[in-house]
């Protein structure tokens, strides 16, 4: 009997042993603090995804760029260091013109026309994204971007000369076409920059002044509503395919979940986000005519440079774009 029993405890052992080796880890960088948005979206959708495979996938998220900076995720999820990550896509403007779209000033200015032009974009983006080995999962769009400055700004004039946060290519290319000196700085380090003087204007959402505590060095936002740039989810495609036929449905519907979440909560807090700027001593300002005529003609400037690089399926995107408004 006890040797039976002994049979049994140890057969239980090894098939418990068995399921803790089935269950597969995957790790997930981001660039963003706990507090984001973003970041708080992804924590859902990690146990969502942990939840739906019933334990066989487990997420790791790494927030705050605690494993990979910003401008090293894509290639960590290319090379499968990291199997899953979310990117900031026009960080990556310089890889491919797709990367870029979503970044151009006053092409997609609410999140209706950021949506239309998600959709527009995702047969290209997952395609380009598929020829350097990796695969959409979803996207949600940061708040509209718009000036955090000391300076008064009544037209763009009032940039020239302005150390200017960049945190992507399309960033520095609007710094260069104002006149500003554009200064590349990730969210993770812009509260020192900003407290140090090394940056002393940049564009960005309410989201990220808020994070950063932009109010305690930074007195006015001019609310542009320039774009809304767009986190990606993006995932190793061979570690994708790798997945039992649960996981990957897993990895499906806490994306599609994710996604639909994301967005609500992104456009529910917009609001809220300038409301608590205001609350602790920043002035939201509605930006004069002068300086959106302004910043449209930077805007122009851009698609036009933009659509020169991506030619015809680049034309394609914005003509489907533009059809669906």
């Amino acid at each position: 009997m006890n040797k039976m029993l002994a049979i049994i405890t140890a057969t239980g052992a090894a098939a418990l042993t068995l399921n803790a080796q089935a269950a597969t880890k995957w790790d997930l960088p981001s660039a963003y603090p706990a507090s984001n948005l973003h970041t708080k979206n992804l924590e859902q959708f990690v146990k969502d995804v942990k939840d739906y495979s019933g334990g066989e996938l487990d997420i790791t998220l790494h927030a705050n760029a605690s494993l990979y900076k910003a401008p090293e995720i894509k290639r960590a999820v290319q090379g499968n260091q990291a199997q899953i990550g979310e990117i900031l896509l026009t960080n990556f403007a310089n890889d491919d013109p797709i990367y870029a779209l979503d970044g151009l000033p006053f092409l997609a200015t609410g999140y209706d026309a950021a949506w239309k032009l998600y959709q527009a974009q995702k047969e290209a983006l997952d395609k380009k994204l598929g020829e350097q080995g990796m695969k959409l999962l979803y996207t949600v769009a940061w708040p509209p971007q718009g000036i955090f400055s000391n300076k008064e700004i009544n037209s763009v004039d009032d940039l020239k000369g302005v150390k200017w946060r960049a945190y992507s290519p399309v960033t520095a290319r609007i710094a260069e076409l104002v006149g500003a000196q554009p200064v590349t700085i990730q969210q993770a380090e812009l509260a020192q920059a900003m407290a140090t003087g090394v940056v002393q204007a940049f564009m960005t959402s309410g989201s990220t002044g808020w994070d950063t505590k932009a109010y305690e060095y930074i007195k006015r936002f001019y609310d542009t509503q320039a774009w809304l740039p767009k986190n990606a989810v993006i995932m190793n495609k061979k570690a994708f395919d790798a997945l039992d036929d649960k996981s990957k449905q897993a990895l499906t519907k806490a994306g599609d979940e994710a996604e639909k979440r994301g967005w609500k909560d992104s456009q529910e807090k917009t609001k809220w986000y300038l409301e608590q700027l205001s609350k602790n001593g920043m002035e939201i300002i509605k930006p004069s005519d002068a300086l959106m005529q302004g910043l449209d003609k930077v805007g122009d400037t851009m698609l036009t440079e933009w659509l020169e690089k991506a030619g015809p399926e680049g034309k394609k995107v914005i003509d489907t774009y533009r059809a669906d408004k």
